[in-house]
């Protein structure tokens, strides 16, 4: 069965280390039930996240994330069908990285460089994330 893989950036408000673990517990909460895998690349200027799960689930977490006020400027960057067994994260109902694998500086974010980066590019980040562990 296809699933959809959908990769979203956002600028955080509010960002701090409570506010983080409250996404975390209630993305790996509803992501288990919902059967949607992924990761969050997060610092104070950047969320950057994949989702990849039945497509219907997926969009109805996307809305939830752009109906969020944690959640500013919310910037779809990839959409795309893939098969199940082309999950990047499938361990995991929400990997979480301190932006240790993110390459773009503050500078860079702040002038769109993930926007323009391509989707190639950025699913790359993801798949180094995956790639370690």
């Amino acid at each position: 069965m296809p699933l959809l893989q959908l990769i979203y950036a956002s600028r955080p408000f509010g960002f701090d280390g409570a506010t983080l673990t409250a996404i975390l517990f209630d993305a790996r909460r509803c992501n288990t039930r919902d059967d949607i895998t992924g990761a969050l690349i997060c610092r104070d200027d950047l969320f950057l996240q994949l989702l990849e799960g039945p497509a219907a689930a997926v969009e109805a977490a996307y809305a939830r994330i752009r109906a969020d006020d944690r959640h500013i400027e919310v910037r779809e960057l990839l959409r795309r069908e893939i098969g199940d067994d082309a999950r990047l994260f499938g361990a995991w109902a929400m990997k979480d990285d301190p932006a240790t694998s993110l390459i773009w500086s503050r500078d860079e974010v702040a002038a769109g460089v993930p926007e323009r980066a391509g989707e190639a590019a950025v699913l790359a980040v993801f798949a180094r994330l995956a790639d370690a562990g």
